[in-house]
């Protein structure tokens, strides 16, 4: 009797689990369904996936691995992957594609667009190829969920999109930058979508649309994500009193205005982002406190008013630096903030905060994540901040924070991310930090610490930077162990020493390498070359090394960056550099390489940066072998070699990237790593040698000075219209100035002192009006001196060495008829017979005289020019760079000074 009763019940909790689950079901539900999938439904499904092909590169992506669509004709479709079916009807009611590979674009005659009953569809995370959002969309009308995040839609948002008058979520984030959302159709949005509680519209251009129609979105709504959508106005502050909403997120609407309100804020609010936007956030009174409920606040860079200084005790520091007068008065960080017991992400970097770190942050012990960097804050790290036993990110880079690291941090038992780079921090660095269990990330850099760098105790580490402090010793054989490893920076601490082992090659997923600027000698690892396919940056320049350079370098390696500048080292560049078809900066300047000019460097499609200057590399420089060579090439340096023979006037050809103007004001970097390095440079620059620690993607040399290149300066020079600088010094070139190079614009600095350079100065040149540099001295040019614009502000030195020149700034005046600046030149004609300064110029001065006389006057000027030559050779050993002229005042209407 029992026994039936238990089957009993067992069927009645059967019936009632049925009757009350979701008529839905699909490969994750039941094996079988009540209902297959219609055979119009699961053919559409097939052509719409056939209708994409398979790319080549599953790295184009936002996602990581991505899925593979694997439906087998001749199946219920129900049980497909991704494909959710209503359980009594067996139609088609979710659909699930988001990261599944899907590339090309996507057609409003897509077959997609007949599954009519489609209630959730996400496509996220796929590449539609910039094809523009179909207005077929609009025919979904049983829509609940329609998510097209990163997908590469483009175009308009079509205003179809409002006829889904069912949507809960909208989600169009992280599109093309060209996509937009016009105001007809976000006004259709917010009076149609009445029932929308999601929306996801970050990085969608809406700077059309008014900031107050956003009170027009449905009164539901409790997620809103704006992020870089261009916003413009004043938003109004009911929209932070909206009692459903709890996320907002405005971050980079640098254009959007408003004041956040002080009082009777929504207590729902649990994610707040102003980020980068200029909505005024008071101070005094304090109104972020107010948020009882926020658990993530992320207001960097924030208009911050009313500041809770004392200012007349501050009047004399904020004179000093500059802020007296703005809105950002650089105040101290609430102490209020103590209040949100709740809070677990606090972001307040790049503010103007001054003052300590207030005590009172260290009553949030919920809080995980903990950003105060780029402010100016003062005094200790407190180390009262192990009381926050939950945090996992601590940054406190960029400030003028000092003494020495509290050891306690190492208490924080969870932290995986510690970057308190950029201070004023000293002493040494605590050994509790490198037996930190969790941590990934330990950025020091950038401080005044010295000592020797203890041993590594855990294995977890995987970013390291201690690079620009005072650091001495060797590397701790430890360091080797870390086989999590992506970053290794101890550049520039002059005092670390000792032989690299071979054994960093066991370091399979380094990244990026840098042990420039210090002491360690010995032979670079050979197996550096191809001990890891994932290597990007490679820069042991700086040091001791002696030995060869890595002679293999294997295919299909990632190397971007490779630096040895400034060594010891000998022998031939290798060949197999070719197999780095990755790379963008190649420096080996400063060595004692014995070579010839490495041709096979233009076989590289990637290659911006060229350094082998102060070799030992000899022989010509041969045209090109392969169509467009060296053609994204940016920066050349070969100076102080013995290269001869003519200028590669067919590797000027093929300079396209130096012949384009660039404006972008972005460094060179990395790219797809998660600590971004930045490239780095030393360059003969307008006569010094300077450092450039980032290098602006703007920046153009050509620096072939002081070698042995003979012959004309070649025409197509001009051509090279980015050039900011261009060096031909000391070197043996005859024949005129061209006046093509009056095209080179952009042009800072010209150098063509010291060669055997005969004629007048181009009138052309004068154009040039952002030239800072010029150096034309001892050469053979005579005739007046161009005048105006740039050629006003340059001194005697420019020109000396020059005794056929006259006019100002030089003494010697011109004689009559001298002033105007004649007609090229014959030299611009003529080959040059005898490269000591002879030709028949002379000759056919005499011409109206007679024969004797021309030979007379040509004998004399022989002899004159003859002596002058060797006048300024002499000289020219006693000056070995000249006399480096600077213009005083040259504008330079937005342009960037180096």
């Amino acid at each position: 009797m029992m026994g039936s009763s238990l089957l009993l019940a067992q069927f009645l909790c059967l019936l009632f689990f049925l009757s009350h689950s979701e008529p839905a079901h699909s490969s994750s539900n039941f094996s079988s369904s009540l209902k297959l999938c219609p055979v119009d439904q699961s053919l559409a499904l097939l052509q719409f996936k056939n209708s994409f092909p398979m790319p080549s590169s599953p790295y184009r992506f936002s996602c990581y691995p991505p899925k593979k669509v694997l439906w087998k004709e001749g199946t219920d479709c129900c049980s497909w992957d991704g494909v959710t079916c209503n359980m009594q009807t067996g139609h088609v009611i979710g659909l699930d594609l988001g990261c599944c590979m899907l590339y090309g674009a996507l057609h409003s005659n897509s077959t997609l667009f007949s599954l009519h009953h489609l209630q959730k569809l996400n496509l996220s995370r796929n590449d539609f190829n910039r094809s523009v959002i179909s207005s077929s969309f609009g025919q979904f009308l049983h829509l609940t969920h329609l998510n097209l995040n990163s997908s590469n839609f483009a175009g308009q948002v079509p205003p179809e999109i409002s006829h889904l008058s069912r949507l809960v979520s909208l989600d169009l984030s992280s599109n093309s930058e060209e996509l937009m959302l016009e105001p007809i159709s976000f006004n259709k949005l917010a009076q149609n979508l009445t029932q929308l509680r999601e929306l996801y519209l970050g990085g969608v251009n809406m700077s059309l649309v008014v900031p107050s129609s956003l009170m027009n979105l449905s009164s539901s709504l409790s997620s809103l994500q704006l992020w870089r959508c261009g916003l413009k106005g004043e938003l109004p502050d009911n929209l932070f009193r909206r009692s459903n909403l709890q996320w907002l997120d405005l971050w980079s609407n640098e254009g959007l205005t408003g004041s956040f309100p002080q009082y009777n804020l929504s207590n729902a609010l649990s994610h707040l982002d102003l980020s980068y936007t200029r909505i005024s956030i008071h101070l005094e009174p304090d109104s972020i406190s107010h948020l009882k409920s926020v658990k993530k606040m992320y207001l960097n860079g924030c208009n911050f008013v009313g500041s809770n200084l004392d200012l007349l005790g501050n009047l004399t520091q904020l004179i000093e630096l500059g802020l007296a007068g703005n809105n950002q008065l650089g105040g101290r960080i609430p102490f209020s903030l103590g209040k949100l017991k709740q809070l677990k992400y606090l972001h307040l970097g790049n503010n103007s905060f001054m003052g300590p770190i207030p005590d009172s942050l260290f009553k949030l012990t919920q809080l995980e994540w903990l950003d105060l960097s780029y402010n100016r804050l003062t005094g200790l790290i407190p180390f009262q901040i192990s009381r926050l036993s939950s945090l996992t990110a601590l940054f406190l880079s960029n400030n003028q924070l000092i003494g020495r690291i509290p050891s306690q941090i190492s208490r924080l038992s969870g932290l995986i991310m510690l970057d308190i780079s950029h201070n004023l921090l000293n002493g040494t660095i605590p050994s509790s930090l490198f037996s930190m269990p969790s941590l990934h990330f330990l950025l020091l850099n950038n401080n005044l610490l010295y000592g020797q760098i203890s041993p590594f105790l855990c294995n977890s580490l995987q970013y390291i930077n201690l690079s620009f402090n005072k650091l001495y010793g060797q590397i701790p054989p430890s360091v080797f162990k870390l086989e999590h490893l992506r970053l290794l920076r101890l550049s520039s601490n002059d005092k670390l020493t000792g032989n690299i082992s071979s054994v960093i090659c066991e370091l399979k997923f380094l990244e990026i390498l840098d042990l420039s600027n210090n002491g360690f000698s010995g032979f670079i690892p050979q197996c550096l070359g191809n001990f890891s396919d994932g290597l990007l940056v490679l820069h042991l320049g700086g040091n001791n090394l002696h030995g060869n350079i890595p002679s293999i370098y294997s295919e299909g390696n990632s190397l971007t960056y490779l630096n040895f500048n400034g060594n010891q080292l000998k022998g031939a560049i290798p060949s197999s550099i070719i197999n780095c078809v990755n790379l963008e900066f190649l420096d080996l300047g400063n060595n004692m390489i014995d070579d010839t000019f490495p041709s096979f460097l233009e076989t590289l499609p990637k290659l911006k940066v060229v350094i082998l200057r102060s070799n030992k590399l000899h022989g010509s420089l041969k045209g090109p072998i392969v169509k467009d060579s060296f053609s994204k090439l940016q920066i050349l340096d070969l100076s102080n070699n013995s290269l001869s023979g003519p200028l590669p006037t067919e590797y000027f050809n093929n300079f396209k990237a130096m012949m384009s103007i660039d404006q972008d004001m972005d460094y060179m970097r990395t790219k797809n790593v998660s600590t971004s390095y930045v490239f780095s440079v030393q360059l003969a620059w307008k006569g010094l040698q300077t450092v450039f620690p980032k290098i602006q993607i703007a920046l153009t040399t050509l620096d072939l000075s002081r070698n042995k290149f003979t012959g004309k300066i070649p025409e197509s020079l001009g051509k090279l219209k980015s050039l900011k600088q261009l060096n031909l010094s000391h070197n043996s070139l005859i024949g005129c100035i061209q006046p093509s190079l009056g095209n080179l614009t952009n042009l800072e600095s010209l150098d063509l002192s010291s060669n055997l350079l005969a004629g007048r100065i181009p009138q052309e040149l004068v154009d040039l009006t952002f030239l800072q540099v010029l150096n034309l001295s001892y050469n053979h040019l005579e005739g007046p001196i161009p005048q105006g614009k740039q050629f006003n502000t340059f001194e005697n030195g420019s020109y000396e060495g020059n005794l056929g020149l006259c006019g100002f700034p030089l003494q010697v005046k011109c004689n009559k008829g001298e002033g105007q600046q004649p007609p090229p030149s014959n030299f611009e004609k003529e080959d040059s017979m005898f490269e000591e300064g002879f030709g028949w110029k002379a000759v056919a001065m005499g011409y109206g005289c007679g024969f004797v006389f021309g030979v007379s006057i040509g004998y004399v000027v022989f002899r004159a020019r003859k002596l002058a030559w060797f006048v300024n050779m002499v000289e020219d050993s006693a000056h070995q760079y000249g006399k480096r002229l600077r213009r005083k005042n040259a504008p330079r209407n937005g342009g960037r000074r180096y």
